[in-house]
This record gives structure tokens, sequence and C-alpha cells, in this order.
């Protein structure tokens, strides 16, 4: 059964789609004046990973993501570069897909904000209709929380609590209440607009999202999600529009937060400063790291992140790739036969039981990990007891983190008999095994057979200076040329 930590309730809920396996989800995406920063992209990723894991559980997903690529900010960095807003928005909504992709988050659906204008209009006219907006002359049009009574039921806060329920787009002295927020900007000289009845302009902030939403899920839907800072007041301001327009509650079943990336106990951000962007981190380290160091924390709380952290997934990832070389060096040579090893059968499925009982409880990728590094550490035992039904269980669980998690680096491995008869395997990962490093491994094996273990340490040093790491072990000699 799986459950999840709804914030709009506080608690710990059964999921139940509104309308069986269908379900739909959103989450919000980025404003794409800049590339983003790796703390946007722990709520990318594992939105990413609930999108694929209900689809493994046999749901029928709907994910859509929106990219605000109408905003102050993108006015403000266009015109310092003399270019275009729209065109400057558009350029790095594309880098953004580019650096999804290139993280391997593929579930969601994008929606421009732009190309929503008719459904904007259309939701900020009938909250005109309602009463629930009202006009301020030569600025815009705005939402009045006095109409609005449950605002601040998802964070527990109210508009008048703190500074931040306001922006910068938000704010005016001609406001009738502190946390009114704009729904429309009337257009100003070298700003984009659009024609609406009540005035030519651009959307404000949080319409944009309920008026995408509408469209294509209906006034109610199963999940939203995005980071622990939109909860006040961009999405209590959602929950207003679209509950006002359509007098329908819950506007959104399901609410889900995830937890800030931490660099020196500050949040990270791109107003302090203190943070890299993914585009540049995909250049460091491959993108199966960077999923598995996201992804390796629980999704509520913060997460720490250093050089450190992203060191230990690389060991982590580098663990799951040597079990996964020693078995199909095994696999690879015939030894794995049809045999009956229940016990160890019972082993693997308990352990994939476990991981699947971490996900069912909100999505604990955390408690799945720890699984996992049990599964690894247990297969490395009892490599020897290995059959081929034990492989192919185990391949099963391997896939799913593939297809699910996406951090499993899959080996090229091939057997290969040397002249001083040891079974060797060669991996290789996209490179040619080069003539002389092979002469030089051929030549470590013919001194360790002569048990010449000087002149082997020697050679072992110099195929490391080469790019190239050795292995013995029971089944043979394991070669990974980097």
């Amino acid at each position: 059964m799986l459950k999840l930590t709804n914030t709009l309730s506080g608690q710990k809920e059964e999921f139940i789609p509104l309308k069986d396996k269908k379900v739909n989800m959103f989450v919000c995406g980025p404003t794409v004046y800049d590339h983003i920063h790796i703390g946007n992209a722990r709520t990318f990723v594992f939105f990413d990973v609930v999108a694929k894991y209900l689809r493994y559980r046999g749901y029928d997903v709907n994910y859509i993501q929106n990219i605000t690529d109408i905003d102050n900010k993108i006015i403000e960095r266009a015109q310092k570069e003399n270019v275009d807003p729209l065109e400057y928005a558009k350029k790095y909504s594309e880098l953004f897909k580019q650096d999804m992709l290139a993280l391997g988050v593929t579930s969601p659906e994008y929606k421009n904000a732009t190309d929503h204008i008719p459904e904007v209009i259309k939701q900020v006219q009938a909250l005109l209709d309602k009463g629930n907006a009202y006009v301020i002359e030569n600025d815009g049009i705005y939402f009045d929380l006095s109409t609005f009574p449950d605002y601040g039921k998802l964070s527990g806060r109210t508009a008048s609590m703190a500074d931040d329920a306001v922006s910068r787009i938000d704010d005016s002295a001609k406001k009738r209440n502190r946390g009114d927020f704009a729904l429309w900007k009337f257009s100003q000289a070298g700003d984009p607009s659009w024609p609406a009845p009540f005035g030519d302009g651009r959307p404000g902030w949080h319409i944009e999202d309920t008026a995408i939403t509408e469209k294509y899920f209906g006034p109610q839907y199963d999940i939203h999600g995005g980071g622990e800072d939109l909860k006040f007041p961009h999405h209590e301001a959602e929950i207003a529009q679209q509950e006002s327009a359509s007098s329908k509650k819950p506007f959104v079943k399901y609410w889900l937060h995830n937890g800030f990336l931490v660099n020196k106990e500050q949040k990270m951000s791109k107003s302090i400063g203190n943070f890299d962007t993914v585009h540049e981190l995909l250049k460091k380290y491959p993108k199966e790291i960077l999923r598995f160091y996201l992804l390796s924390g629980n999704y509520h709380s913060p997460l720490d992140y250093s050089e450190e952290s992203l060191k230990l997934s690389e060991a982590g990832i580098e663990n799951i790739k040597g079990v996964l070389e020693h078995l199909e060096q095994i696999k690879n040579e015939g030894r794995l036969e049809v045999t009956e090893n229940p016990m160890l059968i019972k082993q693997i499925d308990e352990y994939f039981e476990n991981i699947l009982l971490g996900m069912e409880n909100d999505f604990n990728t955390q408690e799945a990990f720890g699984v996992l590094g049990g599964l690894i550490s247990y297969t490395y035992q009892n490599l020897k007891n290995f059959d081929l039904e034990a492989y192919e269980k185990f391949m099963d669980i391997i896939k799913f983190f593939d297809r699910t998690f996406g951090f499993i680096v899959m080996p090229e491995v091939k057997t290969i008999k040397y002249p001083w008869g040891q079974a060797t395997t060669s991996f290789t990962v996209g490179v040619s095994i080069n003539p002389e490093i092979m002469k030089l491994v051929d030549e470590r094996g013919q001194a360790r057979k002569e048990k010449d273990f000087v002149k082997a340490d020697k050679l072992t040093t110099e195929l490391k200076k080469l790019g190239v790491e050795i292995e013995d072990n029971i089944h043979g000699t394991l070669i990974r040329i980097k």
C-alpha cells in the first residue's frame, strides 16, 4: 500500500487517485533566466522518480511541469543584454531541457507559460467576475485575500506574517491587503504584453500554474509537487486562485514538498550565490553520480551539498558497478548453472520486497538505497553460490533501479583467455584495448603465475599510470580501462 505524507493534512495518507489508476501530477518548473542550480535539480530528479515509480506500479501518469518564460527577472536580464525577453527565455528554456535530458529526467511534459495566455486571461476574468479580484489603475489586477478565508491552510501561515508574502511584482501601495498578489500586470514600455479584455499586459507569477493545470487536468487533480520554499506564498496563492475560480475543494488532493540542499548550513540559492549549476556539474560528473547523490536522502529532509557528498555517491556507484562486473564475468565464463539454491533466492526476493516497502513508505529513497547497499554486500559475499536463477532475480532488481532511479552503469564485459592460463575479464567503456596495454597485462599475468610478485606489482603501477586498474579475484582478473 503506497502512502504519501500530504503537506495539506500533515499526515501520512494512503494514495488513492481521483480516477482509478489515472494520476495527474504537476510540479513547479524553473523561471528560465539562467542555468538551474543543483538545488533546483533535487526537485526535478525526485519527482522524475515519483512519476517513474508510479508507472512501475501500473498507474497511468500524466506529469506536467511548467516553464515560467515571462517574469521580471527575465525582462531585467534581457534588457541588460539588449535582447528580446521572449527570445532570451527561449534560449534558457532549451538549455534547461537539454540539462534535464542529460541528467536523465525524462518523465515530465513541459508547458510554457506564454503558450497558455488565453487560459490565464480566462481565469483572471473568472476571478474578476466572482469578486475575488480587483483592478489597480496603471498597475494590474490583484487577488483580494479577504475573499478567501482558507488562505494559509497549506503552510499554516498568513499573508500578514512575513514580508515574503509578496514579491516585487506584487508590491503596490494601493493594494487592499498586504498579501494580495498580482494576477495580471498591465503593459509597460519595453515589456512583452498580450491583449486582454481588461487591459493589455502579462501574467503574474502564480496564475500561470493554475491556468495550465485547469486546461489539462480540470479544476482538481491528484499530486502537486515542488520545493519547500514554494509552499508560501506560491502554492497558497495557487489554492486561493483555483478554489475561488471553480468553487471546488480541494484543488489538489496530495501536496508533496522536498527539502533544500544546504551548502555550509545555508539553503542553496542564486540570490546568495552559494550554488553550482547543473550545466557545469554535468561536465565533471556523469548523471548517475548526480542522481545517486540527489536521491540519497529522505526527500523531506535537507541534503548536505559538498564535494565529499558527491565522492561518497561516486563510491556507491562503483560498488554497484563492481558487483555487476563480477557477475558478468561469471556469466560469460559459463559458470551460472541451473541449480537449486532456495535460501539464496529467498534472500534476494526479501531484499527486493524491502526495497519496494521503502518506496511504498512515502517514496523513501534513502531507505531503498540502504537495502540496495545490503544487497550489494550480500551478493559480493555469495558470488560463488550464484546460479542462473539468482543472477536473473538480481538483474531484475538492477533493471528496476535503472528504469526508476536512473543511476545504474551497466558494464560492457568480455572474457579472454591469456597465454598464462588464467581466465581474464576485460571491462571496457567505449574504448578499444590497446595492444601495448594488453602486452603489459600478459607480462603481469605471467609474473604472477611464476610468483614474481615484485615484477607484477611494478607492472600494476605502470598500468595504473596508463589509466588501467587491475583487480585479481577468485574468478580471474578484472581490467578497468578508464
